[in-house]
């Protein structure tokens, strides 16, 4: 499996950070009628009983903010990637339909209220750090251009960042190419329930990834 260290300046802001991680072959479609109903159905959900002002009272977002601050970064400025798709389904502005993996990433988020990110494996190394982007440092994000990740948590590799709690790099995107994946859910508060989200991901990947060879771990820093 590929190795995942911590930086200790991200862990002194964040005592309770957990990573559930799954690496997986899958089959990348663009499209899964039974997955979007799903999807369809937890936004649903969401819009029926939720609005706006309710989302920085979850307490997975509330302690993704404080990590935030704690870094340096205001997280009303660049949003933790969980905030900003509750938002966006919660304004019923309609979630983008990507590809089945990233639909997948992004139900995952929708339920757990947690950042999820996911990689091509083939795109990174297998030695990874977690850490804190310095001043100044960017990379291009998908579908933004050049994204600053200055003080906010990164995934890096020895060829640099990639992957942020908030917006991903184009060089680690998953694509139709793609045949093995690295998924990351992030909490930022020790979840209980992350043991939960990981079988989650495991079924969808299974049921809609054509997943094979799925492993799973929970890391406790």
């Amino acid at each position: 499996m590929i190795e995942i260290r911590i930086d200790k300046k991200l862990q002194e802001a964040c005592p309770g950070l957990t990573l559930g991680c799954i690496e997986a072959k899958v089959k990348v479609k663009q499209y899964d009628a039974k997955l979007w109903e799903e999807i369809s159905n937890v936004c649903n959900q969401l819009t029926g009983t939720m609005i706006p002002t309710d989302i920085a009272k979850l307490k997975n977002i509330q302690e993704a903010r404080s990590t935030y601050r704690k870094l340096g970064q205001d997280p009303t400025r660049y949003r933790v990637s969980s905030e900003a798709l509750l938002r966006r389904v919660i304004k019923d502005k309609g979630l983008y339909q990507i590809n089945n993996i990233v639909d997948i990433n992004n139900l995952i988020s929708l339920q757990s209220y947690h950042p999820v990110c996911t990689y091509d494996q083939s795109k990174i190394q297998k030695s990874i750090l977690f850490t804190v982007g310095e001043e100044g440092e960017a990379y291009q994000g998908i579908g933004r251009g050049s994204f600053s990740v200055e003080f906010i948590p990164v995934f890096a590799d020895t060829a640099g960042k990639f992957g942020s709690t908030t917006s991903d790099s184009e060089r680690a995107m998953v694509t139709e190419e793609t045949q093995e994946i690295l998924l990351c859910i992030v909490s930022f508060n020790g979840d209980d329930k992350m043991e939960h989200w990981l079988k989650e991901g495991e079924r969808l990947l299974l049921r809609y990834g054509d997943g094979e060879d799925v492993q799973t771990r929970l890391m406790k820093f």
